[in-house]
């Protein structure tokens, strides 16, 4: 039970989500917290208060959006009273660039940065005012636990100031680690019990499983883990049943990484940092995923400025990053978040990640992709990219496809390039062939 004290200061801050909404005044800087951390009954109650016209000149800046926010404030009516401030895209902004676009008014701006630097963007840079995000109950210190979703909330909660409003939801997992916002700090709280967004189940393919084999080859016993989300993550993972005595530090927690922890092929224990504890920043999953990391002791989240501090991560020996990307060019650059022109994703914690494994001692940075999209007609491994650089060519180490594996550490550009056309797709290899050396890249 928590203090009589705490309890009377909870009930006075207790209102319903329209009252909380009130307090939410037009011109507001508002940080929305990621992915499964939005909170559902505020967003709705912020979406009627802008449709009636009691509120406008709303910027919403965050990462990650689900359905949740694209059902209610990011509904197109609202695009002249509440502007969507994106930090990685999702599918929801992608349909609303489809459907702006077609009405030639462009509504979701995007904020390039990476991951580990979005807490100092938002508070010194943007100057967000006000926090809302969904929170597991109080526990018996008068805290919430941010549970999934600490990332950057928990930087613009700090700030001095702030307009702090919570969602009490019953279904977000209490979890351990710094990632507690007290009670004193609480400007209003909205209670409201439903289940948090998952994940459809992946279905992965032939080719994510040659990947995920050659991947898993890379991966030794002992290695501390980071991977992210998708097909090419958990094929990993399956490749991964007989290892033993591996860690995780990632910025994502993801129901293949719990599945590792569950199967004892995870144990934590030969971590430099955070030994006997997964480490993460924000988790997106199933339910059964939500289920594993309530209150348990294994797991602690934490702010992404210190989980993606690449200083942090290279404390770690033996450090491998696995992530994913869209193309590759000749030079090794990858870019990780644009497609047919447009904004897909984001950054994110990509180069976090590549530069804080490479540093680390006997760390490996592990990108990896389809030789092909569009069902086999675009080579992925290409002269230049469509779209900015998310990973720079001095940072990427090891590249994998189907095809195999390119290691670009000390190789030059002519070297990278015939690495890079050796695991592209065999339609497309002699076509690259010609690209590379018409651009001066091969010898005569």
């Amino acid at each position: 039970m928590t203090q009589k004290g705490d309890q009377a200061i909870y009930g006075q801050k207790r209102c319903p989500a329209q009252e909380a909404a009130s307090l939410i005044p037009s011109g507001a800087k508002i940080c929305m917290a990621l992915g499964t951390g939005q909170p559902p009954a505020l967003l709705a109650a912020l979406a009627e208060r802008a449709r009636s016209g009691s509120v406008a000149d709303l910027r919403i800046y965050y990462m990650l959006c689900t359905g949740i926010a694209g059902a209610s404030v990011f509904d197109f009516a609202l695009r002249d009273r509440i502007a969507p401030m994106s930090l990685f895209h999702s599918g929801v902004e992608r349909m609303l660039d489809r459907q702006h676009g077609e009405a030639h008014l462009p509504m979701v701006d995007f904020l390039p940065c990476h991951f580990s630097q979005v807490p100092r963007a938002m508070v010194e840079h943007v100057g967000v005012d006000t926090l809302i995000a969904t929170v597991a109950p109080m526990d018996a210190d008068g805290n919430f636990s941010l549970g999934t979703d600490v990332d950057y909330a928990l930087a613009v909660a700090r700030k001095p100031g702030t307009r702090i409003i919570l969602e009490v939801n019953a279904h977000m997992p209490y979890v351990q680690g710094d990632c507690m916002i007290p009670l004193s700090a609480v400007t209003a709280l909205v209670e409201h019990d439903v289940a948090l967004p998952t994940l459809p189940a992946i279905t992965r393919t032939a080719v994510d499983d040659a990947i995920g084999a050659t991947v898993a080859g890379l991966i030794r016993d002992g290695d501390c883990l980071q991977m992210g989300i998708g097909a090419l993550p958990e094929a990993v993972c399956a490749g991964l049943a007989n290892h033993r005595h591996l860690g995780i530090h990632t910025e994502m927690m993801t129901t293949g990484l719990a599945g590792l922890m569950q199967s004892g092929v995870v144990d934590n224990s030969r971590k430099q940092i955070h030994a006997g504890r997964a480490i993460y920043t924000f988790a997106l999953g199933d339910q059964a995923l939500y289920d594993f990391l309530h209150d348990n002791p294994a797991v602690e989240a934490h702010p992404v400025d210190y989980v993606n501090n690449p200083f942090l991560i290279a404390r770690n020996d033996n450090m491998v990053s696995v992530n994913a990307t869209l193309q590759v060019d000749f030079h090794g650059a990858c870019n990780s978040e644009f497609v047919n022109g447009r904004q897909f994703s984001g950054t994110g914690g990509q180069v976090d990640f590549v530069r804080g494994a490479y540093a680390s001692r006997g760390g490996r940075s592990i990108i990896a992709c389809h030789s092909t999209a569009a069902k086999g007609t675009i080579s992925r491994i290409t002269p230049h990219l469509d779209g900015p650089v998310t990973t720079p060519r001095m940072d990427t180490h090891l590249i994998v496809t189907e095809y195999g594996l390119a290691d670009l550490k000390g190789k030059s550009v002519g070297e990278r390039a015939r690495a890079l056309i050796a695991i592209a797709h065999p339609d497309f290899r002699e076509q690259l062939e010609r690209a590379a050396f018409d651009a001066g890249l091969f010898a005569g």
